[in-house]
């Protein structure tokens, strides 16, 4: 107690991890990865590495997904060149990052991030809550299993000599499905607080259960994750969301504290989960899809998730007496701008998100020429996506969505006979929409495609029985 108190006082750093100088080894007879499964471009990164005298290995989630028998998404390559060296080895290559100087290695549309081994340093650059700010100090090999966050995650794999080298027991962890925290948990959170999310998404993903060392302090920092810059938690959020697991993340993450602030529909989905079916039958399509190994748009997920306060607000400027399209406009620009200050959302998701939102006004209108030109929209089909499960939901008519994927396969005539047989009702509002979208208020809408969709007289729909 009195050391911890003096070297409090003489602001003395706590080591990190410690550092283990002879690592177990797993001859391929005893690993059970296939060399197979090993990408063409890894195995080409570390033999050429390994001719030009250094070492080289796969590390991190890569290993880890092998042994546990998945395929990995990506690998990454540990050596102990610098960043200049392993350039000056591979003609398509960059180095990249500031705050930890990477190496990308580009093999046709495959890149693989090759990182120099760094050492553990006591005069860290951080900020005021003990996150790294710089490292750039090179090390052993041994330095560097210590510096790397769970024990599942420090192994290193040589898939030319075809051995895995464990210098914490991450085998055993592996084995035994235990998440483990190399080091003092509480100093290596502080260090990264971005591991608390990794907690959450390994422990969701894989079914780890958490070793309670390392869960002990993570409700007690929670709120260190806020001081993560915004683009790295976007990263890291992205990681989860598109993991095949993502409501299973999001549980962990409520259930260590995690999730409040993050993102506002999280808040709601996981303290009142049965109020949300519509993030729910989104969340649930999107790990099918990457269960199944198709693509995902994280610009239709991350819509998605702020839906629901872009429609509260949308409502709230239609019943003000605002026109349907501008208030979904500053709906979504005043959503998007709180949402900037917690996670920076990368621009070319938010063009996607904002066309997404803004058709779906536009499919209230089924009559005249709207239609026509909404089919063939090169973003029809994922703002259809998005309309399909606003009705599966119930937030939106149950016959809506069929009614547009049979309009976009018919031809002209029938596509004619589909709007003939339209309710009377609804040819004849249109018909007093478009006398009053003319004059200046009709210039000031958010593009003539967009003003074709509704007017204040479409408000947007308020719950399940709305049209």
């Amino acid at each position: 107690m009195i050391r911890k108190l003096i070297d409090r006082i003489l602001n003395r750093k706590a080591p990190r991890a410690a550092v283990r100088g002879r690592p177990k080894s797993y001859p391929g007879s005893a690993h059970g990865v296939r060399i197979e499964d090993v990408s063409d471009a890894a195995m080409r990164t570390c033999r050429t590495l390994q001719q030009a005298g250094f070492k080289a290995y796969v590390v991190g989630g890569g290993v880890r997904d092998l042994m546990l028998g998945l395929k990995p998404k990506d690998f990454d390559v540990a050596t102990d060149a610098t960043p200049d060296q392993v350039r000056g080895l591979f003609r398509r290559s960059r180095i990249i990052g500031r705050r930890f100087q990477i190496v990308h290695v580009m093999f046709g549309r495959e890149t693989i991030e090759v990182s120099t081994f760094r050492a553990i340093q006591d005069e860290a650059e951080t900020d005021e809550h003990g996150r790294v700010l710089r490292d750039n100090v090179w090390g052993t090999q041994a330095e560097d299993a210590a510096r790397r966050d769970f024990t599942i995650n420090a192994l290193y794999y040589d898939p030319v000599a075809d051995t895995i080298l464990d210098y914490h027991n991450g085998v055993r962890d592996l084995e035994h499905k235990t998440l483990r925290m190399i080091g003092d948990p509480t100093a290596r959170f502080r260090e990264d607080p971005v591991r608390m999310l990794r907690v959450a998404r390994f422990t969701g993903k894989l079914g780890f259960r958490i070793e309670p060392k390392t869960r002990k302090p993570i409700r007690e920092l929670a709120d260190l994750v806020h001081n993560v810059p915004a683009a790295r938690l976007f990263d890291e959020m992205l990681k989860l969301l598109l993991s095949g697991h993502a409501m299973a993340c999001l549980q962990e993450l409520r259930r260590e504290g995690l999730h409040r602030g993050l993102l506002p529909m999280l808040d709601l989905i996981l303290e009142q989960p049965d109020d949300e079916r519509f993030v729910t039958a989104a969340l649930d399509a999107t790990d099918a899809r990457v269960r199944a190994g198709k693509t995902t748009s994280p610009g239709f997920l991350f819509a998605a998730l702020l839906w629901q306060p872009v429609r509260v607000r949308w409502q709230a400027g239609v019943a003000r007496g605002e026109h349907s399209i501008p208030a979904l406009g500053a709906a979504i620009d005043s959503v998007l701008d709180e949402q900037a200050e917690r996670i920076a959302i990368q621009r070319r998701f938010i063009a996607d998100m904002r066309e997404i939102w803004m058709t779906q006004a536009r499919f209230e209108r089924r009559i005249g020429r709207s239609p026509h030109t909404l089919v063939a929209h090169p973003r029809y089909r994922a703002a259809w996506d998005f309309l399909q499960l606003r009705c599966q939901s119930g937030e939106a008519p149950a016959d809506l969505a069929d009614w547009w994927r049979a309009f976009a396969e018919a031809d002209a005539d029938e596509r004619e006979a589909m709007q003939a047989r339209l309710p009377k009702a609804a040819s004849g509002a249109a018909k007093k929409r478009r006398r009053r979208s003319g004059g200046r208020h009709g210039a000031a809408r958010e593009g003539a495609g967009a003003a074709e969709g509704a007017t204040a007289a479409t408000p947007p729909p308020s719950g399940p029985k709305a049209a």
